[in-house]
């Protein structure tokens, strides 16, 4: 007789395990005319419990996670590098080890306000200590709370349903599915952590979770309500969203068919290996097996599972990629708020809008590309914009182009998954040219 794993136990485990995850992570909630997940609660919940006092906790994660790094790559001392949760927080190269120190002294001059004002101005080092700030509440968030998403069953039940339809369309894991609901109603930051783990466990190749990472994370739906208002465009968001989603789910069945998503090794972390198993025996009906591995997988969760990983999520976020995240951030900001070169590259861009018949096309062109710094400052740029049309398609623009280096970028590159800087600047760059027609014909559709 072959053993099942299907029994009451590991069935409570997976259902009241899942359920509670996806309440936490999936599962939208009306909120000021528009919805949020109870994760978002709870990261405003930690903003409002920190207080003013969250600048200084930031400040100090991120100094003595420089400082440890330094102390490491120096010292070589054992209690660091054999132990699993300091050696990930604490090892480094010498790239990022200079990246983490710069991102102490940004932090240390943003908080004790001294400094030039092109490093502590609100448009550079302040916004991104905002975001870091921010980045930190939703770490504490879900870090203990991912575990009932990943390890209680619900993303191998989504993969075995969902698999007919995901593969063939994106060719990728049914599971995907699960980053993706994650990220509309939740943060893409969030989702793209969420990816990155699945890769380290086994159940993504590194072209999958490099896929996933710069298609499905799309942000949030309150996020894109905010865009469309402060652009002044709210009362068309039922069409402005619809646009989105529409251009979304082009973008990512094309994207995954051409390099360099499709040039990615399909290759399994290396120390792990595959751990993904979602076809469904001859023997046995889809729902059955649906269940069946869910319940494989829920068998081995318990309060270890949730403590471990969580701690493991914490150590890494917190003291190696904050810093990492605030550094490179900020010099990026620098350069988009100080330098003129945002202008000169765009101009190609202005003659693509031209031609596709934007109005006001060359004075939006910068907004085009400057996306790829931060998702919040196109929608800044073209705030004197007269053109309902093209206000429509930008903003629309910097939602769909998810690449963005202060929200998700310097985690893909900072994760093991093999997307430098440039590739994900051509992947920008594919997203931007191919969006903006889609966003054209559904801005004279729809308005």
């Amino acid at each position: 007789m072959t053993k099942t794993s299907v029994n009451t136990k590991n069935l409570l485990k997976f259902i009241l395990g899942s359920a509670f995850g996806a309440l936490m992570f999936l599962v939208p909630i009306p909120y000021n005319d528009s919805f949020t997940t109870l994760l978002e609660f709870c990261k405003n919940f930690l903003k409002n419990l920190f207080g003013g006092s969250l600048i200084y906790f930031l400040t100090a994660l991120v100094c003595i996670g420089s400082a440890m790094s330094v102390y490491d790559y120096f010292c070589k001392p054992d209690w660091i590098r054999k132990n699993h949760y300091f050696s990930r927080a604490f090892s480094t190269t010498p790239f990022y080890l200079v990246s983490k120190v710069l991102g102490a002294v940004v932090v240390c001059m943003v908080t004790f306000g001294f400094g030039p004002e092109f490093i502590t101005s609100i448009d550079t080092g302040g916004t991104m200590v905002d975001l870091c700030c921010t980045l930190v509440c939703i770490v504490l968030s879900f870090s203990f709370l991912l575990p009932f998403l990943t390890d209680c069953g619900i993303m191998e039940f989504m993969g075995v349903i969902l698999k007919p339809v995901v593969r063939p369309l994106f060719k990728v894991p049914g599971r995907a599915s699960v980053d993706l609901i994650a990220s509309w109603f939740g943060a893409s930051n969030a989702a793209v952590i969420l990816t990155r783990e699945q890769y380290m466990k086994g159940f993504y190749t590194k072209r999958e979770a490099g896929y996933i990472m710069t298609n499905f994370s799309l942000v949030s739906i309150p996020f894109c309500l905010l865009i469309a208002d402060t652009i002044g465009i709210a009362h068309l968001f039922p069409s402005f969203y619809l646009s989105i989603c529409i251009v979304g789910i082009v973008l990512a069945i094309i994207l995954c068919r051409i390099p360099p998503i499709s040039k990615l090794p399909d290759t399994y972390q290396e120390t792990v290996g595959k751990q993904l198993d979602e076809d469904v025996p001859s023997n046995k009906g889809l729902l059955a097996h649906a269940v069946e591995i869910s319940c494989k997988r829920a068998e081995s969760f318990g309060i270890r599972n949730v403590v471990s990983g969580g701690m493991e999520v914490v150590m890494g976020m917190l003291f190696d990629l904050i810093p990492i995240v605030l550094s490179w951030g900020t010099v990026v900001l620098i350069i988009a708020t100080y330098t003129p070169v945002f202008d000169w590259v765009s101009y190609p861009m202005g003659l693509y809008l031209q031609l596709l018949g934007v109005e006001e096309a060359f004075a939006v062109a910068p907004a085009t590309l400057i996306g790829f710094t931060d998702m919040f400052i196109p929608a800044l740029l073209i705030g004197g914009v007269e053109s309902v049309k093209t206000k429509f398609v930008i903003g629309a623009l910097s939602l769909v182009q998810i690449i963005y280096l202060t929200e998700v970028g310097a985690i893909i590159v900072k994760s093991e998954i093999p997307l430098n800087l440039w590739k994900l600047f051509v992947l920008f760059l594919e997203r931007t040219l191919i969006a903006i027609p889609c966003l054209v014909l559904l801005a004279n559709l729809l308005l």
